[in-house]
């Protein structure tokens, strides 16, 4: 695993709410793709919103490591499990067309890793919507 975070997701209750409370606070370029997600490149990350949030480990909040291939996904997650954490989700195909999964750290602190074809992943670990 890279040591970079790619994306830091709270978990909302309204969407709408969120989006607005940073746009007044000045953050631009809002990628809402749906109803229940929403992205702000913020420098060499992204940061968002997703209403379905919870339940996945710690409430409210999940870290993103992209990579940079599908098979990436599967890989990281036995890294993360041999290592001592726990897969939350297991690789599979998301509904956004790329691939996805989650382990937790020992904490229970949950790490989405994700294979995102619409994103791009540069060499130097920084990510653009």
């Amino acid at each position: 695993m890279e040591q970079r975070i790619s994306c830091v997701t709270f978990g909302v209750g309204d969407l709408a709410r969120a989006r607005r409370f940073y746009e007044a606070l000045g953050w631009s370029g809002a990628n809402q793709p749906d109803d229940e997600v929403c992205f702000f490149q913020a420098g060499g990350m992204v940061f968002g919103f997703w209403t379905a949030l919870g339940g996945h480990g710690a409430p409210g909040i999940e870290l993103a490591h992209n990579v940079r291939t599908p098979e990436e996904v599967q890989a990281l997650l036995e890294d993360a499990e041999r290592a001592g954490g726990s897969i939350v989700r297991p690789s599979g195909r998301a509904d956004w067309g790329g691939t996805t999964g989650a382990f937790a750290d020992p904490d229970g602190y949950v790490w989405e890793v994700a294979h995102n074809p619409d994103w791009t992943l540069h060499d130097n670990g920084t990510i653009q919507i």
